[in-house]
């Protein structure tokens, strides 16, 4: 009786010291201190990357020690590195390695500064572009001279929103770098000139992204160009404007027609905020 009460309290002993550790912490404790779910904590355990110790009780129970893994495991995942790689690289880690793997980091962490300052100066460009909109002048006809523009495009008609929608989709897949759409005075369509001429103007032969590294290109030159708020229903008024303008001014009507969306759907719910630039390629004025 004695030994077993002397055991009972030895136990408890080691119990409430085991528990008052401040050097371990239990799994749950764990996963809410690095923000990640105890089965992500197991797997870790499963590949024997990070073995915990069991308390008295069975449960499982990590020392101060055991941080550092972790924090090499969420370094290296937040590098894109792969399990595998970081399993073998704990597992076998020297000073050679160790130099290795910086070499590695700094690599992967220059072409992240990389990423993000080009999605930086992306997002300040769009900032920029709704800013322009906003001076453009509406329902005034404007003679511009155009360079050569780059683009990626896609030759197919359509004519609903719909339609365009999914074209919009495959363009924005193209080339080594993701085309952003929010805000992007970079994108349009085509409209079918020969349907214009005869009032249907929401015909479209193609859309397309202007981009430097673009396989095509729209033609420098004169545009006759005007803007309008709403969607582009507009373009029933504002296409025989321009039209109608280039043979009021004896010019010659070369095509293409653009659509330039500087504000769509993508940026605002609302039509009385959209802008849209219709422009018109012109030669020079015939003689009378």
């Amino acid at each position: 009786m004695i030994l077993d009460y002397f055991l009972i309290l030895l136990n408890s002993d080691l119990h409430r010291k085991e528990v008052s550790m401040s050097t371990y912490y239990k799994i749950g404790e764990i996963a809410a201190l690095y923000g990640i779910s105890t089965d992500v904590l197991r797997y870790y355990e499963e590949l024997g990357i990070l073995v915990p110790r069991r308390a008295t009780n069975g449960y499982r129970v990590y020392r101060t020690e055991d941080l550092w893994c972790l924090n090499i495991i969420r370094d290296l995942r937040g590098l894109g590195f792969f399990m595998d790689q970081i399993r073998d690289y704990i597992m076998n880690r020297s000073v050679r390695s160790t130099l290795e793997l910086f070499e590695q980091e700094m690599d992967l962490i220059d072409r992240q500064i990389d990423r993000l300052n080009a999605l930086r100066d992306n997002i300040t460009a769009r900032r920029q572009t709704i800013a322009r909109a906003g001076e453009l002048p509406r329902g005034e006809i404007t003679l511009k001279e155009m360079p050569a523009r780059p683009c990626h495009r896609i030759m197919q008609s359509y004519k609903t929103n719909e339609e365009m929608d999914i074209l919009i989709k495959q363009l924005v897949s193209i080339g080594p770098g993701r085309q952003y759409i929010i805000g992007n005075n970079q994108m349009g369509s085509f409209v079918n000139p020969e349907a214009a001429m005869e009032g249907r103007c929401q015909q479209y032969d193609a859309v397309f992204i202007l981009h430097p590294d673009g396989e095509h290109q729209i033609e420098p030159g004169a545009y006759l160009s005007v803007c309008y708020n709403g969607d582009c229903r507009q373009n029933q008024i504002y296409v025989p404007q321009l039209i109608q303008h280039a043979r009021d001014h004896s010019m010659t009507i070369l095509g293409p027609m653009l659509e330039l969306l500087w504000i769509d759907v993508h940026a605002t719910m609302y039509e009385q905020e959209q802008v849209t630039e219709l422009q018109l390629k012109v030669g020079e004025t015939s003689p009378t």
